[in-house]
This record gives structure tokens, C-alpha cells and sequence, in this order.
């Protein structure tokens, strides 16, 4: 694929939308072949490839450089996962599997009350939408669900260890990730044509009528 013909929009729809259970790669490939890229163009172009293919690496590790600061902090720790937990309601795929999961968890309990937690009746269109299909958690948009545990994630941080040492876990995590990406040389299964046509599967909503 040329990467260098995919907009940065493009990838970060695709990260929202694409499946996140794929397993992580390994760690011999993860840390193999670095190298400084040649020019700009180069730089962006291994940088979308990365993120995109390594997008489980990168999430884990996020997580692991969050923990790791925050270890002698109790409720610092809680936090980080909340705020992971948070961040992956972003993905599509993650929220509708959640979604559907915890309905099949409180029918068992009350069946009247998970017909009400069923996301609004959305008719099916041919062709493209106009507006993009909304997504829903438990009747509600994700987007609650997200910006509610942002919040409890912040208080958590704030009162355990001072926003300070927030931004700084974070920074030093985000700056991992994109030293990893722009040094790692895409390799041969980055660009073989089963990942290429996942990638277009995910966009072909957006180039196909």
C-alpha cells in the first residue's frame, strides 16, 4: 500500500473502526530492524504503517508506561485502566461487543430492562449515508460513557498524585509510541496483501457507493 497517498484522517478512522482483538505481535518483531527514516515523506509514511499495524503494541504499552508510573499510587492505578476502558469505547468494534455483552448479562436479571438499554431502531440505507451511524453503549451514546469515565479517571489521578505526574506518564508513554513508530522499519508482513486488504475493507465505506 502507499502510505503515502492515505491521508492521517484516514488512518484514525480506521483505528476507530477496525477490529482490536487481533493478537499483539511478538516482541522478536517488535523490536527488530530500527532505523532513521530517509526524508519527511518517509517519516509519515512508516509512521501511519506503524501505527496502524502495531496498534495493539502500542495500546499495550501505553497501559504498561501508565501502570508503571503510577505503581506506588493505589488510586492513580485504578485509573489508568479506567481511562484505557474509556479510550477503547472510541473503537467501534470494542463498544458494540461491549455493548451486546453487558444487555446478554442484565437479561438474566431484568429482561424489561435490557429491552431499554437497546440502542434506537436505525433503518438501513443503500449506498452512502449522509450521516454516520451512531454508536450506543448500553442506550446511551458512547460518548458518555467516554467522557464519564475521563472525568472519574481525572479525579482519580488528582487526588492520588497531582496532574502533574498525569501529564508527565502520559507525554513519556505518547513519546515512546511515536519514537517506536518512526524508527521501525515497516517489514515484509506490513505489506503483504492480506493487511492491505484489511485496511481497504475498512475505508471501502468511504470510497464505495
Amino acid at each position: 500500500m502507499d502510505w503515502d497517498s492515505v491521508a492521517a484522517e484516514d488512518v484514525i478512522e480506521a483505528l476507530r473502526e477496525v477490529e482490536w482483538s487481533t493478537r499483539p505481535r511478538s516482541l522478536a518483531e517488535f523490536f527488530s530492524r530500527f532505523a532513521f527514516p530517509r526524508s519527511f515523506s518517509k517519516w509519515m509514511s512508516r509512521l501511519k504503517c506503524n501505527l496502524y499495524y502495531y496498534r495493539t503494541n502500542y495500546f499495550i504499552l501505553f497501559i504498561l508506561v501508565l501502570g508503571l508510573a503510577l505503581i506506588t499510587r493505589p488510586l492513580a492505578i485504578l485509573g489508568a485502566p479506567l481511562t484505557a476502558l474509556s479510550l477503547a469505547f472510541l473503537n467501534d468494534s470494542f463498544a458494540a461487543t461491549f455493548n451486546e455483552k453487558m444487555i446478554r448479562t442484565i437479561r438474566h436479571f431484568s429482561p424489561h430492562l435490557a429491552a431499554k438499554m437497546r440502542p434506537p431502531h436505525m433503518p438501513v440505507i443503500r449506498g452512502r449515508s449522509a450521516v454516520r451511524k451512531k454508536v450506543y453503549v448500553c442506550g446511551k451514546p458512547r460518548l458518555v460513557f467516554v467522557l464519564l469515565g475521563l472525568t472519574a479517571s481525572f479525579v482519580l489521578w488528582f487526588t492520588s498524585c497531582g496532574l502533574l505526574w498525569v501529564l508527565y506518564a502520559f507525554a513519556t508513554a505518547l513519546l515512546m509510541i511515536i519514537l517506536h513508530a518512526s524508527l521501525r522499519t515497516p517489514n515484509l508482513k506490513a505489506r503483504l496483501n492480506t493487511f492491505r486488504e484489511e485496511f481497504r475493507a475498512v475505508w471501502r465505506n468511504y470510497s464505495e457507493l
